[in-house]
This record gives C-alpha cells, structure tokens and sequence, in this order.
C-alpha cells in the first residue's frame, strides 16, 4: 500500500478498517484529504472483547482529527464481527459491514503481494476511503433467533446422522452388542425429538411477524423450496439486508463460479468458489434435486447442462445456483412464483433489467 502526507491539507473523510478474526481486530487507520489524496497513517491490534472493544474506540478517538465523523468499516465475517457491530451501533458510531467478495475483489485490483491482517486491514480502510457505503442497519431480531435455532438443528442433524451410521455399522457386525444397539436406537429417538422441537420453535417465530411469514410463504411456492430452506436463506441473509444483485447472493453462498487462467498454458477446470456462507449451499442441495424431478424448468436447465458437459453433480450446482436468484427476486419484489415465466415477461427478467 502507498502511504501518501499531506500535512498541509484539510482532511474530508476518516476511516478504521478492521480486520476481524475469532481472537482479535486488526485496526488500520486511514483519512482522505481535500484533493483526494488517500493516506493510511496508524496500525494497531485488539483483542476481540468488550475490553478490546473500548480500548480500540479511545485509541481511535487519539489517533484521529476532530473534523469528519469516522467510518468504522469491517467484512461480514461469519459471526465474529457481530459483537463488535453491536457495540459501535450502541455508541452510535457510522459503521458499515461489506460483504468479503467486495473486499476480496478490490484486494486484488491494489499492489499487494503477501496477503496478511495487517494488509488485509488496509484493504478495507482504502475501500471505506474510496467508496460510498450504507450505514449498517441492525438486521430484525427475528433473523437472528432463526438463525441461531436453524444452526442449532443442523448441528442435531449431523448428530443423528452419526449416531445412524454408528448403528448401521453395529448391526452389520457378525456379532452385534445388543446394548450397544439399544444405546444407539435411544440417542436416535432422542435426537429426533429436538430436531422436531427445534422446528416448531422455527414456526412459531415465523408467525410472530406478519412480513417474515408472507415471505416464507412467498418463497415456499418456488418448487422444490420448503418453509425450512425459506427460513434459512432469510436467516442465513438477515432478509438478504446486504445483497443488492442476483450475483452478490450467489457469491455470497460460495456458488459463484471461478476460473483459474494462466496466460495460454494454465487453464483449470472451473469451479465454484465455496467462499461464501456453507449454510446456504446445504440448504440449497435438496431442493435442488426436488426442483429438477417436478419442475419443467429446472428440468429442462438440468438436462441441457448435462448434455453439455456430462456432469450431472455440475448441473445441480447451476441448478441450486439459480433457485437461489429466484428466491432473491421473489423476496423483493414480494411475489409469488409464476411456473410459466417461460413463455412470457417473467419476474425474473423484469428486476434483471432494473440491476
């Protein structure tokens, strides 16, 4: 990064980049002067608490002019940036949350060659320099509970499917334990029943509020798509509060599509990215298979991509791919799925041409 002076100059935006891991902050200080000369002056690291938290906000308040507010700005980085949002919005501190591909994709438009926090921190200080952001908004309580049970009950799937394959692999011995089995069959019960609790926790909250639950109801006419995988993508999104473009959701859930080129020598194959949020891509998979077995669409989408490349496994990536988009489209504009789109101005084409 180039670090420019202007001493003499007036300063006519600040910012604090931050870089937020699991354990800490890694801070970068940066300041816009009156002829658009950006600078990056001050480096620092906090720990990722509340003590972390105020001894960052007074290192900010020293190391920064009286003049322009500071933008704090910081990546959607899983959960770990939450706590440190919530406290800035408190304090009524401009804050705004961008989503990594934005970061990631500027990152390598800037003279970098080694990639740590520090640099990364510099990153996001000269694109909050740079750009125009929205201040954060703090998404519906409602999407945070949802999605803290939603996690909550894939973690009980994961669980259950463990303890199925540890009793299918009991039984198959030429000798079982019977009260291994027993044991095994109990935690199975057990688990069904929270995994049952958990969903009826998930409805009654869709139910609490009216714009959630026409949503859910909304997005659950798309085929394929349940009030479960409705519920997740909202949760997983906070109501899709920071994408703007069909292409954000899809990079956000990692299914967008990278390619890796080489001057005329190297060509990889092509792949999804899988940067991006894991829930999503899970809850996609299944309605995926559902759309492409009872919808003519995704059929047809399905088979020609097959026909394509021989891949089935690709061709459901699309496929999980552009349900996602369809869900995005439906939400804002609060319509329901139309099954003949096909054949005449659809939805989709509609709010395209508006992006």
């Amino acid at each position: 990064m180039i670090k420019f002076i202007g001493m003499n100059k007036k300063i006519v935006k600040q910012v604090a980049g931050i870089d937020v891991a699991q354990n800490e902050l890694v801070v970068t200080l940066g300041r816009m002067y009156d002829d658009w000369t950006p600078e990056l002056y001050s480096h620092k690291t906090f720990a990722n608490t509340e003590n972390g938290f105020k001894a960052f906000v007074l290192w900010v308040k020293k190391q920064t002019d009286e003049g322009p507010v500071v933008r704090f700005v910081m990546e959607a980085t899983g959960v770990y940036h939450e706590k440190l949002a919530y406290f800035l919005d408190d304090k009524g501190y401009e804050l705004s949350i961008v989503l990594p591909n934005k970061i990631s994709n500027y990152s390598r438009t800037l003279e970098v060659k080694t990639v740590t926090d520090k640099t990364a921190s510099q990153a996001i200080a000269q694109f909050g320099l740079e750009k125009k952001l929205d201040r954060w908004k703090r998404p519906k309580k409602i999407f945070r509970d949802m999605r803290q049970l939603i996690r909550e009950r894939e973690q009980v799937v994961q669980m259950r499917t463990m303890a199925k394959n540890q009793l299918h692999a009991e039984q198959t011995e030429a000798y079982p334990n019977a009260s291994s089995v027993v044991r095994v069959k109990k935690q199975i019960v057990f688990l069904n029943k929270q995994e049952r609790e958990i969903k009826a926790e998930i409805a009654a909250l869709a139910k609490q509020d009216e714009d959630v639950k026409k949503s859910i109801e909304l997005i659950s006419t798309i085929p394929g798509v349940g009030v479960l995988t409705a519920t997740t993508v909202l949760a997983e999104t906070n109501g899709f509060e920071l994408i703007r473009s069909k292409r954000q959701i899809t990079s956000y859930a990692g299914l967008d599509v990278k390619e890796k080129e080489s001057g005329t020598s190297v060509r990889g194959k092509p792949r999804i990215s899988k940067k991006g949020n894991k829930y999503l891509r899970k809850a996609m998979h299944l309605p995926a298979l559902t759309a492409i077995r009872c919808d003519e669409r995704f059929k047809a989408i399905f088979a020609r991509l097959v026909g394509r490349h021989g891949i089935k496994m690709k061709a459901v990536v699309a496929v999980q791919r552009k349900l996602l988009e369809i869900i995005y489209v439906l939400y804002k504009n609060q319509v329901p799925y139309d099954k003949d789109f096909l054949q005449r101005n659809s939805v989709e084409e509609k709010i395209e041409q508006s992006l």
